[in-house]
């Protein structure tokens, strides 16, 4: 597919400014070059000839915004990614939180909710399910929705069952969904424990204490001012000793909160020691 060159440099500025003034996203930080390539892209999902018709669309339609988050922001995800991380999760890291009386984690950028019901999973197989809550947070209403349903497509199940047996999965997969037509429902025990609620890592304040953290193959999505930012709130809602976990291509090395932390292991995943 032969990408559209709409929006320039100076017009991406422009658009953001507007953005943020009028609607209270600041998406300013985030990379440019991947904000350049989504925005080329809306313009050609939604047939804008110029980059005037797409600043005067997100201007003066208010209800057009949804649209263009759910387009700006990378939705990609998927149950188990990484199974090793998984696997990881439930050998060591569960084993250390259900030492805790209650056990609260946030999921921030959760997307569509895969990563959240993979947690469910592994928590209701190490048997600390019923003693969790899981915060499942995204900037993008249109996703948390589709997240607090449960539902996903059917063809994607025999990926989703492959990397859950590989994170080391005990029981069959298949168990924990009903298949309706070309698309599967999870159980909604397994939402039980879980609070979606959108929440802006760029602007939004920490809004409680975590013993584990999870923003996986999100923040390469920032520059490092932004990174910064964000790993500072994570810090403020992390509790000594407890783990943050990032993605393959994300680390807190070089970050202003590095010092405070230890790397538990090639997945990405660190321990406030501080």
């Amino acid at each position: 597919m032969i990408e559209l060159d709409i929006v320039k440099d100076d017009d991406m500025e422009m658009l953001l400014k507007d953005i943020s003034n009028l609607y209270g996203y600041d998406f300013t930080q985030y990379s440019k070059a991947s904000l350049k390539r989504r925005l080329n892209r809306i313009c050609m999902l939604d047939k804008f000839a110029s980059f005037a018709e797409l600043r005067y669309r997100l201007t003066h339609d208010g209800a057009y915004l949804s649209r263009f988050i759910e387009e700006i922001t990378v939705n990609v995800t998927e149950m188990f990614r990484d199974p090793q991380f998984y696997a990881t999760l439930r050998q060591h890291i569960l084993p250390v939180l259900g030492t805790y009386p209650f056990i609260r984690i946030w999921v921030a950028g959760c997307s569509t909710g895969e990563e959240a019901y993979s947690l469910a999973i592994l928590l209701k197989e190490a048997n600390l399910f019923d003693k969790t809550l899981i915060y499942a947070t995204d900037i993008n209403p249109n996703v948390l929705e589709k997240a607090s349903k449960g539902i996903f497509p059917l063809n994607q199940m025999k990926q989703y069952s492959r990397n859950y047996i590989l994170s080391a999965g005990k029981r069959d997969f298949s168990s924990y969904y009903v298949s309706m037509y070309d698309v599967v429902k999870f159980h909604s025990n397994l939402s039980s424990r879980m609070v979606f609620s959108t929440h802006n890592l760029v602007s939004d304040s920490s809004f409680n204490e975590f013993q584990l953290i999870l923003c996986r193959n999100v923040l390469i999505y920032f520059d490092k001012d932004l990174q910064n930012k964000v790993f500072k709130l994570f810090d403020d809602s992390l509790q000594p000793l407890g783990f943050l976990a990032l993605g393959a291509k994300e680390t807190l090395r070089f970050s202003n909160v590095e010092h405070r932390y230890k790397q538990w292991n090639e997945d990405r995943i660190w321990k406030k020691i501080s």
